[in-house]
């Protein structure tokens, strides 16, 4: 019989007062001999323009009357009243709120203390994320500690936990990422996600060229600690990276086709996860040296954008094509130093060193003792990030 395992080591931390959170990769069924694992997908995936006026016909059709939609000001001032007009034709109830300035974890808990028991009662209700990411975020906790039905709707394409059953809380000055919901249904509407800014478009390639550090970092680990490696996943995020590298004149030229381009790779990516029962396939030593920097600078930049600085660097530990992720990176705006982000070179060194120590049980290209000041600087001036 299938038993259920995780696949590397749980960790616990307090998020909170008397409040927990269990930091264990996705939970998945497997196999003693880990041929098996149980994955979970969306039950739709809507892309194009006007694809928000669908949500209301969507969620009538999951047999769901009530809706608390998690928004913030700004997608709420500009866009809010599409989201109205839809719910309002299926003849829904709903309540549209925007979350106040805390972490996802904080905002979420706000919510469920101040929701009614119909809204928090299972069967019935949905909690639709209509916003960045930490709307969306907030929107899987507070959907999967009530047992509930969750919807995204991406207003930036900035980063692939639009799709994911990932989400990420602070704690010591350090971002941990945590399993709750797949997302039932996610709705890209690329008239929307157009008109973001473009340093989110920058994030979002950021996020995706960082498959070709993490899977490499996923396939060292595979061979020299026989961790679980799954091909397929693999080669998928490979794939989305790859074209996404091809694309980025595309993206640069065209707000709508690059919002187009962006959200369905993005929304592949986050589905990766929950096709390989882990984040491996998205996130590797490239992640983890934004989590450092994250605590050594305090959350300087997009997580995207500091992504994509630690793909340019983890490529060449990897003796991969440093230059050409620099390149697609530099076409679409970007950062590609340090300066770029707001962070200084002794910042950026120190995060260098401190990255293997992020996720100790996560086996990436940094090895188990990491690198030195002085590898890490040399790394980083040979990359020209400083």
């Amino acid at each position: 019989m299938p038993t259920l395992l995780n696949t590397s080591r749980t960790r616990t931390v307090p998020i909170g007062k008397g409040l927990k959170i269990n930091l264990s990769p996705i939970r998945v069924n497997i196999l003693k001999d880990k041929s098996r694992h149980t994955v979970r997908l969306p039950r739709r995936i809507i892309l194009g323009k006007g694809a928000v006026e669908e949500l209301g016909s969507n969620i009538r059709e999951l047999g769901l009357k009530r809706v608390v939609v998690l928004t913030s000001k700004t997608p709420m001032r500009l866009f809010g009243e599409k989201i109205r007009k839809t719910l309002s034709e299926s003849r829904l109830s709903f309540r549209l709120i925007p979350i106040g300035g805390g972490d996802a974890f904080t905002e979420a808990l706000k919510l469920e203390k101040s929701l009614a028991r119909p809204d928090r009662k299972p069967g019935g209700s949905v909690v639709v994320g209509f916003g960045g990411g930490r709307v969306i975020d907030a929107g899987k906790i507070l959907a999967w500690r009530n047992s509930l039905e969750f919807i995204s709707v991406p207003t930036v394409p900035s980063h692939d936990g639009i799709a994911s059953p990932l989400a990420s809380a602070p704690r010591g000055g350090r971002r941990y990422s945590f399993n709750t919901i797949m997302p039932s249904v996610i709705i890209g509407d690329v008239s929307i996600l157009a008109t973001a800014p473009g340093k989110y478009f920058g994030a979002g390639v950021g996020d995706l060229v960082a498959k070709h550090t993490a899977v490499k970092d996923w396939r060292l680990s595979h061979t020299l600690r026989g961790e679980y490696y799954g091909e397929y996943a693999a080669s998928l995020a490979e794939t989305i990276a790859e074209r996404i590298v091809k694309c980025v004149d595309k993206i640069a030229g065209d707000k709508l086709e690059g919002a187009s381009i962006l959200v369905e790779a993005l929304i592949h990516a986050g589905v990766l996860i929950g096709i390989a029962g882990s984040s491996r396939p998205c996130s590797g030593s490239e992640h983890l040296f934004s989590h450092a920097l994250d605590y050594v600078a305090g959350y300087p930049a997009l997580h995207g954008e500091q992504v994509g600085i630690g793909t340019i660097m983890m490529s060449r530990l990897h003796d991969g094509d440093w230059l050409r992720i620099r390149d697609a990176l530099s076409k679409v705006g970007a950062p590609v130093s340090a300066r770029g982000i707001n962070v200084s070179e002794k910042q950026l060194v120190k995060a260098l060193t401190l990255a293997h120590t992020i996720r100790p049980e996560r086996y990436t290209i940094l090895g188990d003792k990491g690198l030195t000041r002085r590898a890490a600087e040399e790394l980083a001036r040979s990359t020209m990030v400083i």
